[in-house]
């Protein structure tokens, strides 16, 4: 594990500095944006193009001194560059991370994907920020889609702009996701809906399975980057896999008696992958391996930096894949106690259709 001693506290690293977001009104962005506040960060500019998202968290944090609300796009690289005056640290989340748009409109995922990143390095360059992190997913690996095309490619850019920089300080390193529960446009809220509704709930494919984390696992991931990385990683958290048909046998017997129905009469109807879509996902490609090194919680690829860089570290990774297909997939009980940590499973008051469904979430909630 990491100590104290091995990384920089992130409250040394965040304190009194000048923090940009990009894709800050995002499920991740937003979430970061609220964990780098606990450290008393000297501005925290949050840069997108959702100016209704930004109102609403304008509205939520009203008062505060060190926020500032800036519309832009990263394809914009003159507007981008002043967003990033006199910035220190970057977390670069705008992205379009959807697989079937993506896969519909592959040039609109080149413009935000690839040349939003390289607009997001050069800007960074110029400022001489200190340390950039950009996420990636798990979807650049053997890349089958467009998305993953895309955003192989921003790893790739991130990764070398740490031989590009020249003298400069900048520190560039990227995370990889699997697919985060509860984020804007998941399964998970599409799934809830659906039951909401008396079903059907609609899946692709019985057997189809997926790497899963929190978005609380997201953004701590991201953070730990901030604080350990030297220059060219790829840090990719060890998460549990799961078939999407337990996930959804699982939300249903949650969730159905909440909205005032009876499991056994939510019906599931299988609909076939979507455009671009894989059966499995992996999040280490083979090449990756040689140079894969891992902590008790994470992967760390790098071909630039040496192992004895990083303290906490265990040996040279084990693996000799990793990948969603691999059987050891979570039991629908810790499915459902992944679910209820990530407070995925409790409706809100307002949607419960039955006083007794509202009286054990008041229990629940003493």
């Amino acid at each position: 594990m990491l100590t104290t001693d091995e990384v920089i506290p992130l409250r040394k690293l965040l304190q009194g500095k000048n923090i940009l977001i990009t894709g800050g009104t995002g499920s991740i962005g937003s979430e970061i944006f609220r964990q780098v506040l606990l450290y008393d960060p000297k501005v925290v500019r949050v840069y997108s193009r959702d100016e209704h998202k930004q109102f609403e968290m304008q509205q939520e944090f009203a008062g505060r001194p060190n926020i500032r609300f800036l519309i832009g796009d990263v394809r914009d690289k003159e507007r981008l560059q002043r967003a990033i005056e006199e910035i220190d640290i970057v977390f670069h989340a705008a992205a379009l991370k959807h697989v079937p748009y993506c896969e519909y409109n592959p040039f609109e995922a080149v413009k935000t994907n690839v040349l939003g990143t390289q607009n997001v390095i050069e800007a960074a360059l110029d400022e001489e920020v200190e340390k950039v992190v950009a996420i990636s997913t798990d979807k650049v690996v053997n890349p089958g889609n467009t998305l993953g095309a895309t955003k192989l490619m921003a790893e790739k850019l991130v990764a070398s702009a740490n031989h590009y920089k020249g003298k400069r300080k900048t520190v560039f390193s990227c995370v990889r996701f699997g697919n985060v529960m509860g984020s804007r446009g998941s399964v998970i809220p599409l799934f809830r809906k659906q039951i909401s509704e008396g079903g059907p709930v609609t899946i692709t494919d019985p057997n189809m399975t997926r790497f899963m984390m929190s978005i609380a696992d997201a953004v701590n991931l991201v953070l730990k980057a901030a604080q350990v990385s030297r220059g060219g990683e790829t840090f990719i958290l060890k998460m549990p896999t799961l078939r999407l048909i337990d996930l959804v046998e699982v939300l249903i017997k949650e969730l159905a008696p909440k909205y005032g129905y009876l499991p056994k009469n939510i019906p599931v109807k299988y609909i076939g992958a979507r455009p671009g879509e894989k059966m499995h996902e992996d999040l280490l490609s083979p090449d990756e391996i040689p140079r894969t090194f891992e902590s008790k919680d994470m992967f760390i690829v790098s071909d630039r930096v040496q192992p004895s860089a990083y303290p906490f570290l265990v040996e040279q990774a084990g693996v000799t894949i990793y990948s969603s297909r691999d059987g050891r997939h979570l039991t629908k009980r810790k499915i459902k106690d992944l679910l209820y940590k990530a407070n995925l499973l409790w409706s809100r008051e307002s949607d419960l259709r039955s006083d007794y469904c509202a009286e054990i979430a008041a229990g629940l909630e003493e």
